[in-house]
């Protein structure tokens, strides 16, 4: 299933650095993952897209990740009604720096 993650940060360079850890999934469920990451130009909130089991899962992982540093709401995506496109101008994830 798709979960989106609604974040206030009240502490948003604790949230940062703290949900480096939630873009890498360390530590995640088994099954969950982030798919997509859009933080606000003022860096007080973000958005992110999940796959995951179950919005449960996600919504644990990210309150014990991020602390008091967010408030987390987290709900089901109704995939019958969702679409996307890729958007343009956005690069693609990342890759994962290795040690």
């Amino acid at each position: 299933m798709y979960v989106i993650v609604q974040h206030e940060l009240t502490d948003p360079p604790a949230a940062f650095a703290q949900g480096e850890r939630l873009k890498r999934g360390e530590g995640a469920p088994r099954d969950a993952r982030a798919l997509q990451f859009y933080p606000s130009r003022d860096g007080t909130a973000v958005t992110c897209l999940w796959e995951a089991g179950s919005v449960e899962d996600v919504q644990a992982f990210v309150d014990e990740t991020l602390g008091d540093a967010s408030v987390n709401r987290c709900y089901g995506v109704d995939e019958t009604a969702a679409f996307a496109d890729a958007a343009p101008g956005l690069p693609e994830r990342p890759l994962a720096a290795t040690a």
